[in-house]
């Protein structure tokens, strides 16, 4: 099961540079759990302390955001994409 997560920017120094790296997992904890394993840290950056997303992490699978569709219990299969962004704050 192939999964294309985009990175950004801030990220991508877990990723070696990459934009966009391919995962696999049934839900998106296990993706994430998956990322982890190929790419040691990013899930420190993605996961509370308390195993929630963090607030100033927006997650979207194909342009839906998690936090409506199961948070890390939401499902995935053979060609999602996700897209991993950060909250932006301004003033």
């Amino acid at each position: 099961m192939a999964i294309e997560v985009k990175i950004p920017t801030i990220l991508r120094s877990y990723t070696g540079g990459a934009k966009a790296v391919d995962g696999t997992g049934d839900t998106l904890s296990a993706l994430i759990d998956n990322l982890d394993g190929s790419h040691p840290g990013i899930k420190g950056r993605l996961i509370t302390d308390d195993g929630g997303l963090h607030r100033f992490v927006n997650v979207y699978v194909n342009d839906e955001d998690v936090r409506f569709t199961g948070s890390l219990d939401t499902e995935l299969k053979d060609g999602d994409a996700v897209t991993i962004l950060p909250a932006v704050a301004g003033g």
